[in-house]
């Protein structure tokens, strides 16, 4: 199999992280692509061009982060990255779908903070930057009930490379203030070997 991914983007570090959590990275190949390139190596398998996408041995390409994240639960890793059933699979499932559509937002955010300043949306920016903080201020009250230590299971493993690029890609966020516990649940994560191994680059914004 052959993952197809790039550097920066947070729906793609989520992938990768989880190959080394589930100890599965030595069956699945990276590959870097370009995005926005005509001749990039990912447009044969996914002519959407967009990453992640997963090219399994009979040719399909997996092409969405939690369809990924599935699949990688049926390949017999030692913990699973969504339980497998029951009201347990839909609270992570709830989880999920609230840290991705976080991410969606941000990812809009700072589309919008690449455009020169005099065609930027005032509107968008503050829709997308007050979505984020009531996000993650509902993760600060309720750390206490999902903030635990452990293997990390798919929505964590995804907050985290939230948070990541908020750090590294999207500075433009102040996400750390008057979050201590998101904060100190942040720090433990990222230091995980998988978190280190799959480190964005810096962006200026």
């Amino acid at each position: 199999m052959r993952l197809y991914y790039s550097a920066g983007s947070p729906f793609a570090r989520a992938v990768r992280i989880a190959l080394r959590e589930t100890a599965l990275l030595p069956g699945i190949e990276e590959v870097e692509a370009t995005l926005r390139d005509p001749a990039s190596v990912l447009l044969p398998h996914n002519p959407v061009g967009r990453v992640p996408t997963l090219v399994l041995p009979d040719g399909t390409a997996l092409t969405e982060t939690v369809l990924i994240f599935d699949h990688l639960d049926t390949m017999g890793a030692p913990h699973r990255l969504l339980p497998a059933e029951g009201p347990v699979r839909w609270q992570a499932q709830a989880a999920l779908g609230r840290v991705i559509g976080m991410l969606d937002g941000i990812a809009v955010w700072n589309r919008e903070l690449r455009r020169p300043p005099e065609e930027r949306s005032p509107a968008v920016l503050a829709l997308e930057a007050t979505r984020a903080d009531r996000v993650a201020d509902a993760l600060e009250a309720e750390a206490d009930s999902w903030a635990f230590a452990g293997a990390p299971d798919a929505p964590r493993i995804l907050l985290g490379c939230i948070l990541g690029y908020a750090e590294r890609r999207h500075r433009a966020w102040p996400w750390r203030e008057g979050r201590p516990k998101l904060v100190a649940w942040y720090e433990g994560i990222a230091a995980r070997p998988s978190f280190a191994a799959t480190l964005p680059p810096l962006s200026g914004i």
